[in-house]
């Protein structure tokens, strides 16, 4: 073999030493990016689960509710993202009221508007709505009308005053102890927010009646909400009101329906923990 062969051998077998030791040390410092990778993501996941756990138990979510946040919570973004969608935009759509958490003396929504017989009909003259309320009462009641039913509004947004009536005039027909299952106290009525319609006849047979299946079923994609389910007064405090609906809009029917099982109260108590504790996203 001449000089120079010998010397062309040499030099490539270099290279190929060179470029194997290079591959090697690259597939490594692959590894050790990837294994610090899944370190951090680990990390996060943890610091999230460890951020979410005492706010379910501050909203006093019940286990088998906080264990599906949580496993959504280990699942991927989702949770988070959805839990941005839900906080974000009018803060009165998610704005805790019931019994131990009254709306700011005085309140009155500032974008009424009244409701006439449209898609939908009205049980009476005067009824009012805030704007996007009304819009997607429209919206969902066009829906309804196309399957052939037509959704009456019989009750929606009540002032303080008028809610002082109600509530007397429960308390003087039925006792203390029943107005407190079926009527709100002044200041802690949904119906005050101008967000909530009571529908059809406003007691139990409404649930039977083909409008109450229709609207069980479907508004939640409208961005309605059914505030008073049955087996739940425990937890809402009110007997169960099929009729009782408030509009919440539709990225928070969807974070009550997918992390909260529906029951509106449990993901407003939630909402109202993170925001309250000011827990960072």
């Amino acid at each position: 073999m001449s000089i120079i062969m010998r010397h062309v051998l040499s030099v490539l077998t270099v290279i190929i030493l060179l470029f194997v030791s290079c591959s090697k040390t690259n597939s490594q410092n692959l590894a050790a990016g990837k294994g610090a990778a899944e370190s951090n993501q680990h990390n996060t996941d943890q610091a999230l689960l460890d951020q979410v756990k005492p706010i379910l138990d501050e909203a006093g979510i019940p286990a088998d509710h906080a264990q599906r946040v949580l496993t959504a919570l280990a699942s991927g973004p989702a949770f988070i993202q959805d839990l941005q969608a839900a906080l974000s935009g009018d803060p009165y759509l998610r704005v805790l009221v019931d019994k131990q958490h009254a709306l700011p003396l005085g309140y009155e929504p500032a974008d009424l508007t009244g409701l006439k017989d449209s898609s939908y009909r009205v049980s009476r003259q005067g009824l009012m709505l805030r704007r996007p309320a009304a819009d997607a009462l429209e919206k969902m009641a066009t829906a309804a009308r196309q399957e052939g039913i037509t959704l009456i509004a019989s009750s929606t947004y009540r002032t303080y005053a008028y809610q002082e009536t109600v509530y007397a005039r429960n308390v003087r027909e039925s006792g203390q102890a029943t107005a407190d299952r079926e009527s709100a106290r002044p200041g802690h009525s949904q119906h005050q927010l101008g967000l909530v319609v009571d529908f059809g006849s406003i007691d139990d047979s409404f649930a039977e009646t083909p409008g109450g299946r229709w609207i069980l079923a479907n508004a939640s994609s409208f961005g309605w909400s059914l505030s008073f389910p049955q087996g739940y007064e425990s937890v809402t405090g009110y007997r169960w009101e099929s009729w009782h609906y408030r509009y919440v809009g539709q990225s928070l029917t969807h974070f009550i329906d997918t992390y909260f099982g529906g029951i509106q109260q449990y993901a407003l108590q939630f909402l109202y923990a993170w925001e309250t504790l000011k827990t960072p996203l």
